[in-house]
């Protein structure tokens, strides 16, 4: 359990353990349920195409306790593979990205920021954690240049 009392639904796990194990997903998104008591699969897909990943990140909403709809955060694991510039074969990493966009509220904020912990806890095999707060911060290159440590092709 979470220090915000949220739990972690088995979901999680299993479609992390797709992702990991079986490569059926390139990323997975979790959310808090609207009542913020349990983190759950809110999409996974075997989508390749980073700008469709990103501009769901980007669009996520979620209500605040008043029951209004603002921007959302959300966690995700991605897939990342890259070729090494040295030409020495392709790596991959699975990258933890906890998505907190500057402009949601306050409360959603602090829930995902105090969940977290719980749900990198459930999942064993994480390679790299990031954090977003913009728009900027989750563009391809720059994500791909930490997660290979600058050594992608």
């Amino acid at each position: 359990m979470s220090q915000s009392g949220a739990t972690v639904s088995q979901d999680c796990i299993t479609a992390f353990n797709e992702l990991k194990l079986n490569k059926k997903y390139k990323y997975i998104i979790y959310k808090l349920s609207d009542d913020f008591k349990e983190i759950v699969v809110e999409e996974a897909s075997d989508d390749k195409e980073w700008d469709s990943f990103r501009e769901k990140l980007i669009n996520a909403t979620t209500k605040n306790k008043n029951g209004a709809m603002g921007k959302g955060p959300r966690y995700a694991i991605y897939d990342f593979e890259y070729s090494l510039a040295s030409g020495d074969g392709i790596r991959n990493k699975i990258t933890f990205l906890a998505w907190s966009p500057d402009d949601a509220g306050i409360q959603p904020k602090m829930i995902y920021a105090s969940s977290k912990e719980a749900l990198k806890r459930s999942l064993t095999g994480i390679a790299v954690e990031l954090q977003a707060n913009d728009s900027d911060d989750i563009e391809y290159d720059s994500i791909l240049k930490t997660v290979s440590k600058g050594l992608a092709a």
